[in-house]
């Protein structure tokens, strides 16, 4: 037997595994890094974080990916050159944490990689009759299986793809596995780039778990700060928006897509929701003169909309589901204002609650991807559209 064949074969019959989770979203801001401690897999899962960091990324480097990031235009050398580059820099980028957590590799059984997206490809948004859900992710894993000596598994959307699903989000497989409470709705809402959330119903049903993209979350607000004011890579405590007022018009223009309309579960991008889509928004609604602040006003608004309208068709208007919120727009003050505003009744929290830091929790969820991988079994969610029953994720051998 191949000697890195017997040692997975190992890592999966263990009690519990070390894995570390890997997440770097369309914000590109950087690489969260989650040490995991992962005991048993399927629905007796238990997983503890042991350390969880994040490593920005230098300048130069988030240029040279947004210069390929979302583009149907995009250098394919470029693509090609970057897929390598990606790969050697997470696993200098883990190399860096473990040797600050003064944690060994050979302590590490697993790096689950999610890998960078680059482009995302559901058919709600190609819309070409002849051609399949795609998506893709770079940074290859057998760079950081090699580089790290630590076997990886990578490329988990593929096989979401392949079995039917649109590739995202994929967060319902370790929400289900580790939050799910009998006897309590759930929203587990993670508010990055793109708004997304995991309905966990109270009976534990796991055919009516579904996780949904709703809109945009942060990418559009992040995108005008961006080009807009200089040296600012996004509105800190929502600083500039708090400042500007709302715009109904321009926020009717912004909902004015079949996306919002799109039956559940469904996937969308910056492919989509980009400055492009501003600006016809602000043609159709003759609100080209607003300010930069009543713009970023209205963002917000439009981001806020998106996630109360999506979480009021999933669980009725009178009904009151514990919220847990993850991502980064859950440190916008204005945001969560909002939404707690368009969602009376609601009880938020963080999934600090949970026991699970919300910063880490994409990195968490691949961690528990990978331990499924391994030593799970496919959980069956039904036969339903989106939400094909299936592990995830290739394995990459260090040598």
């Amino acid at each position: 037997m191949n000697i890195q064949i017997k040692n997975l074969f190992a890592i999966a019959n263990k009690k519990e595994r070390t894995i570390i989770g890997l997440m770097s979203g369309t914000s590109l801001d950087g690489l969260d890094i989650a040490l995991c401690l992962c005991k048993g897999s399927g629905m007796d899962t238990k997983i503890e974080v042991i350390h969880f960091d994040t490593l920005s990324y230098e300048n130069n480097f988030r240029e040279d990916v947004k210069s390929i990031f979302s583009k149907k235009d995009a250098d394919l050398e470029k693509v090609c050159l970057l897929n390598e580059v990606i790969g050697i820099k997470h696993a200098e980028m883990i190399l860096a944490a473990l040797k600050k957590w003064n944690v060994s590799t050979d302590k590490v059984d697993l790096i689950a990689s999610h890998g960078q997206t680059i482009f995302h490809a559901p058919k709600i948004l190609h819309g070409k009759k002849n051609y399949p859900n795609a998506t893709l992710q770079i940074g290859d894993g057998d760079h950081l299986a090699v580089h790290t000596g630590i076997i990886t598994i990578a490329d988990f959307r593929q096989k979401h793809l392949a079995a039917g699903g649109e590739g995202a989000p994929l967060a319902a497989y370790g929400d289900y596995l580790v939050f799910s409470q009998l006897g309590e709705d759930r929203i587990m809402l993670n508010i990055g780039g793109i708004a997304n959330f995991t309905f966990l119903p109270a009976d534990k049903d796991a055919a009516k778990v579904f996780s949904t993209d709703v809109g945009p979350g942060n990418t559009l607000m992040d995108q005008f700060v961006q080009m807009y004011y200089p040296g600012l890579y996004f509105d800190e405590n929502a600083e500039k928006a708090r400042k500007g007022k709302l715009n109904a018009a321009l926020l009717g223009a912004l909902l004015e897509n079949n996306f919002f309309e799109a039956s559940f579960p469904k996937t969308t991008g910056p492919e989509l929701f980009n400055l492009t889509y501003l600006r016809e928004a602000q043609q159709k609604s003759n609100t080209q003169e607003l300010s930069n602040e009543d713009i970023l006003s209205t963002l917000c608004h439009f981001s806020t909309s998106g996630i109360i309208n999506a979480i009021k068709f999933t669980i009725g208007i009178s009904a009151k589901p514990k919220i847990f919120m993850s991502g980064g727009g859950m440190h916008n003050p204005l945001l969560v204002a909002l939404l707690k505003a368009g969602l009376p009744g609601c009880e938020f929290n963080t999934t600090d609650a949970l026991e699970i830091n919300p910063d880490a929790k994409e990195a968490v969820l691949f961690a528990l991807l990978a331990n499924e991988t391994v030593a799970g079994s496919p959980i069956n969610f039904g036969d339903r559209k989106g939400v094909p029953s299936v592990c995830m994720g290739k394995i990459c051998l260090p040598n």
